[in-house]
């Protein structure tokens, strides 16, 4: 793989080609001007919803709602399939941008997402319909508002004088990607979380998360605290939702934009399928298949640059979901292969082209016939390239609508459809109120590969902590000092603190309490607090949420082994998180100057400091530019070695026990088998610090806090030393002004 090279929001030149699909043939792509709707018993509808609006050019698949939304115009519609005819159902909103929609189940309604003009957000609104005639009988009603103190958020957060993408986007809020619930609310994706997207360098891309609101709009509540992107949730037909979740944890971060569902209230969240494949980068605008539990159809599309806009696969999660065999492509002649951009079958073998064909908003009628957005043969970014068509898996594509100057999408059958179970709040509220979750660890053996029973004795639990608009660089205002992707260190763009350790029972069982909103993930520890195994994803608990595991590397369908007798921690209370040796608690914030450099002033520079430093290791603590001599040498080294999250698709696949990590590092080889070291009569809590140092990743700063150039130096917000309250907090305790 060719070098990355990383500008502002990893403008990548890199190419990195997936193997080919399995041996799937190549079906010719076939056209016809005449769609015919009559007879066919999937059709039992007569009139089809979709948006006019001229294709969105955004740099990133993400930025729809910050670089890609210029051009206004348009409306919500709807297409008589009998005679032709199109309706714009809101001529009163014809001068905004309209986003994505839902059909109430009962066909009444239509909820969407709308932008009024550049400096203002997405919107939520909602109108009546009747589905017989085709026409709004009330409505527009606005449902989400702007925060109280908007302005205030824009003034605070402002970035437009960067220019680029910070002179798009003001930093507004915006409600985006509405679908109705079964039990009468909307979910929906929103900024009001006020994350920056953690790979921008530059700080001015922003990213939304799923939240949730009743019908009417009150009792607005934040579902996942995900430190990256989340988009357009779906209903599932046994009433979750599924929904596109974008994240890296200890891998690239230009895979994995995966499929997950949860529960209505936030519960619940498991993958459903792609947390380990490369290729496509992104799944996007899941739907489930009707009638088919296990069926779901998405778009494949790069990480950049476009809209959304790829390939349309069929994935079959009775097949093995960590591999490519579930997914079969609809579109098999468009393919996603490297970064940026798409590959077409022409002419008998690939090429890389930005122009058709291409898709969008694939709609299952269904797992052998779809509704789609399409663009032939124009550029992917072409105002008015994209109509409306039926497709099938024998390469036949049927134009049911196209206009002349604007392009359609979202193409969705109005009819009513079975309104998905409501689903039970099983959380705790006595445990709510702690703001707990409660975790079961049945055997962590099970799917562990090459570990022996009786090697895990801890569970370490650690959080990936979400990058808060409130660390913006004010006092660096055209990026020129620090680059935000450098400033957390190692190999990860995320700052990370560990929230404590939890017992492994000897049949490999554990039971203890998590903290709830937080973005959690486990560190299989040994008798030595060394990690075994990372779970490079994280899991967003909900207050009072109890659930459990089978083991390490479960995937949704697996089941736990038989056993005759109750797993031994089910025998006992679940315990907190407590402290490792040398630690009065748990919560630390892993800060590389306060949590390893004194333990290198005290036992290491005395042999790796000033005067000809042994190995020629300098670990002294010596302000660097950017960091300090002893973590630049020690990483430069490979002292920490894990997968980086500031690569492309490092470590995307999955990785047995002991790949990464404190039994691959040579810091810790050193210091455990090292004859220089023999003497050297470390302290247990010292090495359990260097190897939860290393466990995590390596980083260098434990908050998003401060200034960080070494021009500062003199400044009294120069490189802070946060407590864990602190690492942890979406925002600053010092003033702006002070900053």
């Amino acid at each position: 793989m060719k070098k990355l090279v990383i500008i502002a929001l990893l403008l990548s030149t890199s190419c990195l080609y997936a193997e080919p699909l399995g041996q799937q043939k190549i079906i010719p792509i076939k056209y016809s001007d005449t769609f015919t709707a009559e007879g066919n018993p999937l059709f039992d509808f007569d009139k089809l919803l979709f948006v006019k609006r001229q294709t969105y050019h955004s740099s990133h698949f993400y930025t729809d709602f910050i670089d890609g939304c210029t051009r206004y115009g348009g409306n919500l519609c709807v297409l008589d399939l009998k005679t032709g005819k199109v309706t714009d159902l809101i001529p009163e909103m014809k001068d905004g941008i309209f986003g994505r929609f839902d059909l109430h189940f009962s066909a009444k309604k239509i909820v969407f997402d709308w932008k009024k003009a550049p400096k203002e957000g997405f919107r939520i609104y909602e109108i009546d319909i009747d589905p017989a005639k085709g026409i709004k009988t009330g409505g527009p009603r606005q449902l989400s508002f702007p925060p109280d103190d908007e302005e205030a958020r824009i003034k605070k957060y402002d970035n437009s004088f960067t220019g680029a993408w910070g002179g798009k986007y003001y930093h507004q809020t915006d409600d985006m990607h509405p679908c109705y619930l079964p039990d009468g609310g909307i979910v929906f994706t929103s900024t009001r979380c006020e994350y920056g997207t953690l790979c921008d360098g530059a700080d001015v891309l922003t990213t939304p998360v799923i939240h949730r609101m009743d019908g009417d709009g009150k009792n607005l509540k934040q579902l996942t605290l995900s430190p990256v992107s989340e988009f357009s949730p779906s209903m599932m037909q046994d009433g979750r939702v599924l929904y596109t979740r974008w994240e890296y944890v200890d891998k690239g971060q230009l895979g994995v934009k995966c499929l997950w569902a949860m529960r209505p209230d936030g519960s619940g969240t498991v993958e459903v399928y792609g947390n380990d494949i490369q290729f496509p980068p992104t799944f996007l605008h899941g739907r489930q298949i009707p009638g088919g539990p296990s069926m779901f159809v998405f778009l494949g599309t790069p990480h950049y640059p476009q809209s959304g806009i790829g390939t349309v696969i069929l994935a079959d999660m009775n097949k093995n979901i960590r591999t490519r065999d579930p997914m079969t492509f609809i579109t098999p002649h468009v393919d996603i292969r490297q970064e940026p951009g798409w590959n077409q079958y022409r002419n008998g073998k690939w090429v890389r082209d930005h122009n058709g064909p291409l898709y969008m908003d694939p709609y299952p009628l269904s797992k052998s016939l779809f509704l789609v957005a399409h663009n032939p043969d124009k550029k992917w970014n072409n105002p008015n390239a994209y109509g409306l068509y039926s497709l099938n898996n024998s390469g036949l594509h049927e134009l049911i609508h196209k206009e002349p100057e604007i392009s359609c999408w979202q193409p969705y059958p109005l009819h009513p459809r079975k309104t998905p179970p409501v689903l039970p709040n099983t959380c705790d509220p006595e445990l709510a109120k702690r703001n707990l979750a409660e975790c079961v660890v049945q055997d962590i053996y099970h799917g562990m590969e090459g570990i022996k029973r009786g090697e895990v004795k801890y569970i370490r639990v650690m959080e990936q902590i979400p990058r808060p608009w409130d660390c913006r660089r004010f006092w660096d205002q055209h990026n020129k000092k620090n680059d935000t992707t450098k400033l957390v260190g190692g190999g990860a763009l995320a700052c990370k603190a560990m929230w404590g350790i939890v017992p492994v029972e000897e049949d490999g069982s554990a039971h203890f309490y998590v903290p709830a909103m937080r973005n959690i993930y486990f560190q299989a520890l040994d008798e030595n607090y060394m990690e075994l195994q990372r779970e490079r994803t994280y899991v967003n608990y909900m207050p009072g949420e109890k659930r459990s595991c089978v083991g390490c590397h479960e995937t949704p369908n697996g089941t736990p082994p038989p056993k005759k007798t109750i797993p031994v921690a089910l025998k006992k209370a679940a315990v907190m998180p407590g402290p490792q040796p040398g630690d009065k608690t748990g919560q630390q914030a892993i800060h590389f100057p306060t949590y390893i450099q004194p333990i290198l002033d005290e036992y290491c520079v005395k042999c790796h400091g000033e005067k000809e430093p042994k190995g020629n290791l300098d670990l002294r603590g010596i302000p660097t530019r950017l960091h300090s001599r002893s973590w630049e040498n020690l990483i430069r080294r490979h002292a920490a070695p894990t997968y980086r999250e500031n690569s492309g698709w490092d470590g995307t696949p999955y990785s047995p026990p002991k790949s990464i990590g404190s039994h691959k590092s040579r810091l810790i080889k050193a210091l455990r088998e090292g004859k220089q070291h023999k003497d050297l009569k470390l302290p247990q809590w010292a090495f359990v610090r260097i190897a939860t140092w290393v466990d995590a990743s390596g980083v260098y700063y434990g908050s998003y806090w401060g200034r960080r150039d070494i021009e500062y130096k003199d400044h009294p917000f120069f490189r802070p030393s946060p407590t864990f309250e602190e690492a942890i907090s979406p925002v600053c305790k010092v003033p702006v002004e002070e900053r």
